[in-house]
Parts: C-alpha cells; structure tokens; sequence
C-alpha cells in the first residue's frame, strides 16, 4: 500500500508498506463502542439539583389543610412551588467503564486501516526536532497540506515535538503506546514516525493479536 512520506525541504514522496498487520476491514460497531467508551470516561459526571432536602426555606406549613379553599401545601420546598427543590435531578455520577483489551485492540486497528485505506497516512521523521520550534512544525504542515486537523505519532514520547506543535489547533501529538482508537479517528491527517508504525503493528497487528489469544 501506498503511503507519503515527508522529507524536509523536499516534495512529498510516496512509498510502498505492507499495512496488512491492521486488517482488511473496519468493524465499525467495535470502532464506535470504543469511541463512546472514550468519550463517556472524560465525562465530569458533576452536574448536580438541589432536591427539596437541600433548597432554602422553612419546613413550616404555610397554611392549616383544611378550609381555606387553597390546595393543600406541606411546606415552601415541594417542588411545585417556584423555588422548591428538584424531582429526579441530575446527581454526582461516574460514568467510567471499560471494553475488554482485546475489543480495544480492534477498534484500534480498525481505526488504522480506514486510515490506510482513505489515504490518510504520512510518513515522517521527527529527528529535526533537535529542540521546540513551532517554525518547523508549520513547515511540516505545510508540506503535508495544511490539514485542519492531524494527530501526530512518534515512537517514544518527544517533548521536543509536543512543544512544537502544541499550540496548532486541531493537532495532537501521542506516543505509539498511548494512542487509542479515538485519537486515530478525531485525529484527521496522521503523522507518523515509521518506527512508531513498527510500535502499533506489534501492539494491534493482526499477528500480534493471534500471539496474545
């Protein structure tokens, strides 16, 4: 499979890699469970209503039950008064759980190989990073088109690079072992030092997958 490569100061080229380690196919139902999963997990969960225990107002009955030809009231905090407390409101909550690691493994290769097969996959060396410099990181989105949105993936975590690019919206910088099926799919253009490819193949390959079972 064909995929660019960015060469600095150069044009982009365009080289031949075997990208059968993630698969042929993208389960979509497994992809998407692991985009949800992801994005419930960031979910604060602090959304919060007073219930009629918790509003401010006096417990007193404002009038006696009977013959006043008024409904009858227990107290200023029911909840159909204006100003009495909420009925079934929303309250503290988790909403954190977990798919299997083998279905997150899936959804991530999954995840890769649309990206291969909608040509969005370019090679690129970050080793010109010799300190921050977001001059170098436009440069490199330059050459690559400008794309509204990348993530960019190197073999290890680099400082270097992600005070490069860190203040470029819409790009996110990840190491091979942190990235997750979200980030490929939110991610747009993917950058991605070949080593790092090497990483993922060995983390979510199809080989890898059947060395784990």
């Amino acid at each position: 499979m064909k995929v660019q490569v960015h060469m600095p100061k150069k044009p982009l080229a365009s080289k031949d890699i075997d990208a059968s380690a993630f698969g042929e196919k993208v389960l979509y139902r497994t992809l998407k469970d692991a985009v949800v999963m992801f994005q419930a997990n960031q979910r604060q969960g602090n959304a919060k209503t007073k219930e009629r225990g918790e509003v401010q107002g006096s417990q007193k009955k404002p009038w006696k039950q009977k013959h006043t030809g008024r409904a009858r009231a227990g107290d200023k905090r029911s909840p159909i008064w204006r100003g009495g407390g909420t009925v079934f409101g929303p309250r503290p909550r988790s909403y954190v759980y977990h798919m299997p690691a083998k279905a997150r493994r899936v959804a991530l290769r999954g995840a890769l190989c649309g990206k291969f097969q909608a040509g969005e996959v370019c090679l690129f060396n970050p080793s010109g990073f010799t300190r921050p410099s977001a001059k170098e990181a436009r440069a490199v989105l330059a050459d690559v088109g400008a794309p509204r949105r990348a993530l960019v993936v190197t073999r290890e975590r680099n400082e270097n690079v992600w005070k490069s690019f860190r203040n470029f919206p819409g790009v996110a910088v990840r190491a091979a072992g942190d990235v997750c099926a979200y980030d490929v799919v939110a991610g747009g253009l993917l950058l991605i030092e070949e080593p790092a490819l090497a990483e993922l193949e060995k983390r979510v390959g199809v080989q890898a997958e059947g060395a784990k079972s």
